[in-house]
């Protein structure tokens, strides 16, 4: 690491004002930045409290939450194509399968994303922003791995630039950057991202009679009986019980990359909540808002989807990965208290209303959060103007 220190140092005057390549200051220093600690202190006099806490060890705090749900998608990725085939593998062979598959795309969403991120930094002539580092995992994260890596590129440049860049940059965007990437994906290319696209085959190799690789979200919209039986009973014969309520909860089923796992997830919501980055307040109330929903729906509704036990929601789909990750984003997410559990209940519930209700759409928790993002800003103005009347009746009376 010392060399490299050295090195950066000898080519830094380049960089400075008045430096041959003075223009790429911005780049230069966010490298230098990301692999060493700034050198820089505080010149305000005065009392002042210190935190070693900067943006990029926050963001590198989500990016380790996260790798519970990358490597246990690695390890699903390798163990759907042994299903898919009807062929055994050890954990070795499933998590290579998942780790070739995995990487180009995790490769090919950094680079893309921050290198846009570098151009506009050198045209805006500001410092590049950390916020990419979780974005650009969150991206391979939500993407099947049959998914090409030329959408990945294009829905990574859609995101960064109409998601965020047209909005003036991280902390300015109104969506989640993430899921602006993965909405492009599901409007643009909607056969590489809907359907039976969730387990990878390889070239030439032949599924197990009678295999489907859709989602249980997929299954349950096109239920016409009980769905709790049809998904428990689906697979028989090649791969008996692979949509029980346990099999769900642990992951091991299609879906995205990082998102079937609801263990996997509430291991980097621990880690959140602990590290005090996550609202644990949004995380409790986006489930409350789906188990409720669930509840009420089987009261009132008459399709079998409706009928589906109140807790499968909690593990199928992308409910729990949205919940830890997407809807509490510090950008897009509810700023007040009070409004984070208002915006996170209204997150759980339109996700089982979209789930229920408009089956072309099953996976309802990234419309949800998206619809919800919008609305943010609106829910902390009523929750201040609440504030604002019940202070100004306690000074009158």
């Amino acid at each position: 690491m010392n060399f490299l220190r050295k090195q950066l140092d000898s080519v830094r005057h380049n960089f400075e004002k008045g430096g041959k390549l003075e223009k790429y200051y911005f780049a230069y220093e966010a490298f230098d930045t990301f692999l060493f600690s700034p050198n820089t202190t505080t010149e305000v006099k005065g009392v002042q409290v210190r935190d070693a806490v900067d943006l990029k060890r926050l963001m590198m705090t989500v990016v380790i939450a996260m790798l519970p749900c990358l490597i246990f998608g690695m390890w699903n990725v390798g163990q759907q194509h042994f299903v898919a085939l009807g062929q055994t593998g050890t954990f070795g062979e499933k998590f290579w399968i998942g780790l070739v598959r995995t990487v180009p795309i995790i490769v090919v969403s950094y680079a893309v994303g921050l290198g846009i991120e570098f151009v506009f930094a050198t045209l805006r002539r500001h410092p590049v922003n950390e916020g990419f580092l979780v974005t650009g995992m969150l991206i391979p994260l939500v993407m099947p791995a049959s998914i090409p890596l030329w959408q990945v590129a294009i829905a990574t440049a859609f995101a960064v630039v109409i998601g965020k860049e047209a909005f003036g940059g991280t902390g300015m965007n109104v969506l989640n950057v993430a899921l602006t990437a993965r909405a492009f994906l599901y409007f643009a290319y909607p056969s590489q991202i809907s359907g039976e696209v969730w387990t990878y085959l390889g070239d030439g190799a032949k599924m197990v009679s009678g295999y489907s690789g859709a989602t249980p979200l997929a299954l349950a919209a096109q239920s016409t009986g009980n769905v709790v039986n049809d998904l428990n009973s689906f697979g028989a014969g090649w791969a008996d019980g692979i949509y029980n309520f346990w099999n769900m909860f642990l992951g091991v089923m299609p879906g995205c990359i990082g998102e079937t796992s609801t263990l996997m997830c509430l291991i980097g919501a621990a880690i959140l909540v602990i590290s005090g980055v996550g609202s644990w307040k949004i995380i409790v109330s986006v489930f409350a808002g789906a188990f409720g929903m669930g509840l009420f729906l089987n009261a009132v509704g008459t399709s079998p989807f409706s009928q589906m036990p109140a807790h499968y929601h909690l593990v199928i789909g992308g409910l729990a990965f949205g919940a830890v990750f997407m809807a509490t984003d510090p950008v897009t997410a509810a700023q007040t208290e009070t409004g984070k559990w208002f915006y996170g209940f209204l997150i759980g519930v339109f996700t089982v209303l979209v789930r229920v209700y408009n089956p072309a759409y099953p996976e309802g928790i990234m419309l949800a959060i998206l619809l919800m993002n919008v609305f943010a800003p609106l829910i902390d103005y009523f929750v201040v103007s609440a504030n604002k009347k019940r202070r100004i009746q306690r000074a009158t009376v």
